[in-house]
């Protein structure tokens, strides 16, 4: 890690501030820069960061703006128009499009060298959008894409099946949304596949247990969002795993959203396949094997991100 290890954050509301305040705490850097068009809401949530580090090691927490993003090893997106009633999800797309837009613009200018990580939904049409519109290399942006999916999926397993979840390695694919998929044939639990781990313990693992989890995994955002309205810290987790990652140089595998070109067939698109994360970004993707109704369903899966990217002005 570099002496001075800056961070650029750009979106100051519950998933940008959360992560902020993550980051301080990690340990990970040493400069941590908020950036948000209300620069008074920027300037306040660095305030009450700052006022924690005390209690954490020293970090440099202070609002600022896209100029300041120069010398950041990462800058962080995760700033977004909210849903307007009665407004429909392309045109909810598009007018982040055109946030994003403003966003790079100053970015690019500030720091050429930097890398990018989208978390805004729709995250992988708005990652492939950011390496449109950047122009850097495909390694160089990436999306938070499916590692927050992919945790969830293995708290889903740990509680259902009674283990420590850092023993439980399992992905979801795909799309960060409706359409993502649960690599069922590659999940093990303590190096065992899941079939077998059941078979040794006793329980159950058929068809209906392994859907349920699915779902379970899949809907978890709209119960949260239910509940309370937005999730933030979860998302604020997984993306200080990524920067970390990034920052650390780990070459560690992480699912997120990056540029498909031919991978099970499919092109020009991005989505979440366990990637090799370093801090170059990524060095390359790792198509792991599916069965051939899992690989149909990635396919799918890409088809979905890919109709909602013909809906874009790029």
């Amino acid at each position: 890690m570099s002496q001075e290890t800056r961070i650029a954050i750009v979106g100051a509301g519950r998933v940008g501030s959360t992560f902020a305040y993550t980051l301080a705490a990690s340990g990970l850097v040493h400069d941590i820069v908020i950036i948000d068009a209300d620069t008074g809401r920027a300037e306040g949530e660095a305030m009450d960061i700052a006022h924690a580090v005390p209690f954490h090691r020293p970090v440099s927490v202070r609002a600022g703006t896209l100029a300041d993003a120069a010398g950041a090893m990462v800058t962080v997106i995760t700033a977004g128009a909210a849903q307007r009633p009665g407004e429909t999800r392309p045109a909810l797309l598009q007018r982040n499009v055109e946030v994003l837009r403003g966003i790079l613009a100053g970015v690019a200018q500030a720091n050429p060298d930097g890398l990018l990580l989208v978390a805004t939904n729709p995250v992988d049409a708005l990652t492939y959008a950011a390496l449109r519109l950047s122009g850097l290399p495909s390694g160089r942006v990436l999306g938070s894409g499916t590692v927050l999916d992919s945790a969830r999926l293995r708290a889903e397993l740990a509680g259902r099946y009674d283990v420590d979840p850092r023993n439980v390695h399992a992905y979801v694919l795909g799309e960060h949304g409706d359409s993502e998929l649960v690599a069922w044939s590659t999940t093990r639990i303590a190096n065992m596949p899941l079939q077998d781990y059941c078979a040794l313990t006793g329980a159950s693992c058929g068809a209906r247990d392994l859907e349920t989890i699915a779902v379970a995994v899949r809907d978890a955002a709209y119960e949260i969002i239910r509940r309370k309205g937005a999730t933030n810290f979860a998302i604020a987790a997984a993306l200080t795993r990524i920067v970390e990652a990034i920052v650390r140089d780990e070459a560690s595998v992480l699912t997120v959203s990056t540029l498909l070109q031919g991978q099970y067939g499919i092109e020009d698109v991005c989505l979440s396949l366990p990637a090799v994360v370093g801090r170059q970004g990524v060095r390359h993707l790792l198509p792991i094997p599916l069965s051939p109704d899992e690989e149909q369903a990635l396919r799918r899966s890409a088809e979905v991100i890919r109709n909602a990217l013909a809906t874009l002005d790029l």
